[in-house]
């Protein structure tokens, strides 16, 4: 049924369809009715998909990377469908609309997608807002909430934080600084963004020392509240591995709690001839072509840090076999992002169940 949708749906712009889709199911979530017919559709349960991660309780391991819902608008929506957590993002202090439209372009040939989106967002203030009435409800009882033996286990948010384009890279702690402490009190955890491929200059903060100057200093902010939040780090595939054993030890050194593995990629390496000149399209690749290579940077962070530094995995799960195998590398959490546009609102439904099998 979703194949026959995606196809009328592919021919219109990614970014329509996009919020036409989440605009859709907003509506089929505003009553009751809706929003439990939603919920017995597309959420499975069981109490051994339940998994402890840096002390956080996830119902699933299954969550929905950041770039999907930038504005924490339909985190709702995105618990009936399922998701164990959903990273909302990548948020920078001030609203920026972004690069230039057309700027996503779908590859089917490929399973893949090219984006130059550029961190369009509407700044941390709003995105702020937004989550402290969600955190709100859910305390109050109006949230989504499972209790299975015993335990009350609720969606997961993780917060994305990035710096705007016009903030140069000295000054760009300065930018996570500030998302840090506004989203602080809403999210569960955080994950600092440098390795994007769509704001100028901002995968040279991946080096060791720019890396170690915004790390050190939100993890001293950490410590001043009196909640800690988690913090892990977003890192790009088309780092080499000495880029990536400066990333091993310097997570090891500072004693970061994670890693996220990886974002989307610049290379083209592998694309089908069917994709033609969209595959020239500047941007971050993902899908299936990156799945391999986020395989491969996972399993040596692993390596590198003997374990002791966990990784969730990011690039390419399409299936419930893709997570499996990440999940078999040693990542503790997998996400999706373009499997969801190409597999349809099912796709954690049928990961989780595959997982149980």
């Amino acid at each position: 049924m979703y194949t026959l949708i995606r196809t009328i749906l592919f021919n219109f712009s990614p970014e329509a369809v996009h919020h036409f889709s989440m605009k859709m199911l907003r509506l089929v979530c505003s009553t009751w009715l809706g929003k439990k017919l939603l919920t017995s559709l597309f959420t499975h349960k069981h109490p051994q998909l339940h998994t402890l991660f840096l002390g956080l309780p996830f119902r699933n391991p299954v969550g929905l990377a950041a770039g999907f819902d930038k504005n924490a608008e339909f985190l709702r929506e995105l618990e009936c469908l399922g998701f164990g957590f959903v990273e909302t993002g990548t948020v920078t202090p001030k609203a920026q609309p972004g690069n230039d439209k057309p700027r996503v372009f779908r590859l089917p040939a490929d399973k893949a997608l090219i984006n130059r989106m550029g961190f369009n967002n509407e700044g941390v203030e709003v995105v702020a807002e937004r989550l402290r009435k969600w955190k709100e409800k859910g305390e109050s009882g109006g949230g989504s909430r499972e209790a299975e033996s015993g335990a009350t286990y609720r969606m997961i948010i993780g917060g994305n934080i990035g710096k705007n384009k016009i903030t140069p890279n000295e000054e760009a702690w300065k930018d996570y600084e500030i998302c840090f402490n506004a989203l602080h009190a809403y999210v569960d955890y955080f994950v600092v963004n440098v390795s994007s491929p769509n704001t100028p200059g901002l995968r040279e903060l991946q080096e060791k020392e720019s890396l170690r100057k915004i790390l050190v200093h939100l993890q001293q902010l950490n410590a001043g509240k009196s909640i800690q939040r988690p913090i892990l780090l977003k890192i790009a595939p088309d780092l080499t591995n000495e880029q990536l054993d400066d990333v091993a030890a310097l997570a090891l050194e500072i004693k970061l709690d994670g890693l996220v593995a990886t974002n989307t990629t610049i290379s083209r390496e592998g694309l089908s001839e069917e994709s033609g000149v969209v595959s020239r399209e500047t941007g971050g690749l993902s899908g299936k072509p990156l799945q391999k290579r986020s395989t491969e940077v996972l399993k040596y962070l692993i390596s590198r840090t003997n374990g002791k530094i966990p990784v969730i995995a990011s690039g390419g799960i399409f299936t419930g076999a893709d997570a499996k195998e990440k999940l078999r590398c040693g990542a503790p959490l997998v996400q999706v992002w373009t499997g969801f546009i190409y597999e349809g609102p099912a796709i954690v439904k049928k990961i989780t169940r595959s997982l149980l099998s």
